[in-house]
């Protein structure tokens, strides 16, 4: 069996980790598994990607020029719209010359395949959500909106009125394109994503699992507390609560929610731990020593980080699964959420953390106390970890989707 796994990248960012553990997990379960890429960042020979400076150079200016269409609407909110419209990327091609037995699309915008080429692909097609943008006209993350489940237009994420504007487009390339592709299998991450594709105009007719993101429970697990603050240069006597976000300013990482409870906390002993961002030019004052470690490139660093602090906090407005707070529980720290979309999969309630009313930061700093002075919170350690080993465990996740692989060719 030969498994191709596509993403834009094999390391930025969530689905591109995500996709690059199922990879080298299908690997050690002697699957014949390849992985193509837009942007490779690894040196990993199993990783396809481009091979010339010249290729590399135009992968990393289509993401620029594929949102092009985007850079009319001057009231546009700042999160990611792809129409995927750019020609000549070539990978359709490279898919059809390696010949694979599977095609697993992972995230594949950012100029990466047109949609119209997505029909051309031969092989049977397992397509991964690791976010909106396939179900939608063109976003990525939708919020509150449920256009999608009708054929959008008047898209808040781009601040329009008009109900034939650029989502309305691209929502009736998609319709015309996914009609036309029979063999696909749709996995949800989550239980909620997996519910919003079904509830989709676009892909309601398509065959669905809902999978998790795996989770290698041998690399991400428990580090020596004390050690691990040693290394940061963090202090050994303060509760440390940590952040994580490639943009403070990211809306949808939902930082003002966490300022906004924090704000509220009256406990000396805290201090905040900031990593995936740099310190701002202008100081956030809040009321917190705060300790920013930027962008973490290995999962050494990540998990010596997770292991050094008393409690993560995701407060996000969505998230399609939440996988740095699987990677926090794998490593025995309780997680804070909001309970809502696809971080309802992973934090249990007072179990193994503690799961806010949705968007709100009174609750939210409940949640903050509650963890950091629970009389149980080393039961909730453990069950963070116990959590993530039943379910998420990377050669459990990968062993269904070889299940779901036989189960397509088989048909």
């Amino acid at each position: 069996m030969k498994i191709l796994i596509v993403n834009e990248s094999d390391s930025k960012g969530g689905a591109a980790r995500a996709a690059y553990r199922l990879h080298k997990s299908l690997l050690t379960q002697n699957i014949d598994s390849q992985m193509l890429v837009q942007n490779k960042e690894s040196n990993d020979y199993t990783v396809d990607g481009p091979v010339t400076k010249i290729q590399r150079a135009v992968n990393q200016m289509r993401p620029t020029l594929d949102e092009l269409p985007v850079s009319v609407y001057k009231h546009r909110t700042k999160t990611i719209f792809s129409p995927s419209w750019l020609p000549f990327s070539n990978i359709v091609n490279k898919i059809n010359e390696i010949d694979p037995d599977i095609v697993h699309l992972h995230w594949v915008c950012g100029g990466m395949i047109k949609i119209e080429d997505i029909v051309r692909i031969k092989a049977p097609i397992v397509w991964s959500l690791h976010d909106n943008w396939v179900f939608t006209g063109g976003c990525h993350i939708m919020w509150d909106c449920e256009k999608y489940q009708d054929a959008c237009g008047a898209c808040p994420r781009l601040g329009s009125t008009k109900e034939n504007d650029l989502s309305r487009r691209i929502f009736n390339r998609k319709q015309k394109i996914f009609s036309q592709i029979e063999n696909i299998t749709i996995v949800g991450v989550s239980q909620w994503l997996s519910d919003c594709s079904k509830n989709s105009t676009l892909l309601k007719d398509k065959k669905h699992i809902n999978l998790p993101n795996p989770i290698d429970t041998t690399i991400f697990k428990p580090f020596d507390k004390e050690k691990s603050r040693e290394l940061w240069n963090l202090p050994k006597d303060k509760k440390l609560v940590l952040f994580g976000a490639m943009t403070i300013g990211d809306i949808n990482k939902g930082f003002n929610k966490l300022s906004d409870a924090l704000y509220k906390i009256k406990d000396e002993e805290i201090e905040l731990v900031i990593f995936g961002s740099s310190e701002p030019k202008e100081s956030q004052n809040l009321g917190f020593k705060t300790h920013y470690l930027e962008y973490l490139h290995d999962a050494v660093s990540l998990v010596t980080l997770y292991s050094a602090v008393d409690v993560m906090i995701v407060p996000s407005l969505q998230e399609a699964f939440g996988q740095t707070a699987s990677e926090a529980m794998a490593c025995c720290t309780p997680v804070i959420a909001f309970g809502a979309t696809g971080l309802l999969d992973i934090v249990d309630h007072k179990i193994n953390g503690y799961l806010a009313q949705a968007f709100d930061s009174t609750d939210l700093m409940h949640g903050i106390e509650w963890v950091l002075n629970s009389e149980n919170y080393e039961e909730l350690c453990l069950n963070a970890r116990k959590k993530v080993l039943r379910e998420f465990d990377s050669k459990m996740v990968s062993q269904r989707y070889i299940d779901l692989y036989k189960d397509i060719l088989d048909e």
